[in-house]
């Protein structure tokens, strides 16, 4: 009856350290998805982004345009 009992842990035991392994490894595949789409579309969102376009005064004194950041100023 001990060696049964003995049999019957030692299975249970391996059925729970099999089950923590699928788990463990389906997050680790699932997080890891994740990162890898979001690291796409930051790619892919940092190359369309538009190139900037120099602008210039057709008069005799040129005209200053640039960007600080929170928008555009044009000096005339």
């Amino acid at each position: 009856m001990q060696n049964i009992r003995s049999i019957f842990f030692m299975l249970a035991g391996a059925t729970v350290f099999v089950a923590m392994l699928l788990l463990t490894f389906s997050v680790t595949l699932a997080v890891g998805g994740i990162l890898t789409v979001l690291m796409v579309g930051r790619a892919l969102s940092m190359k369309m982004k538009p190139a900037p376009v120099r602008a210039r005064a057709d008069g005799k004194r040129e005209m200053r345009i640039w960007n600080d950041g929170r928008g555009t100023i044009i000096d005339l």
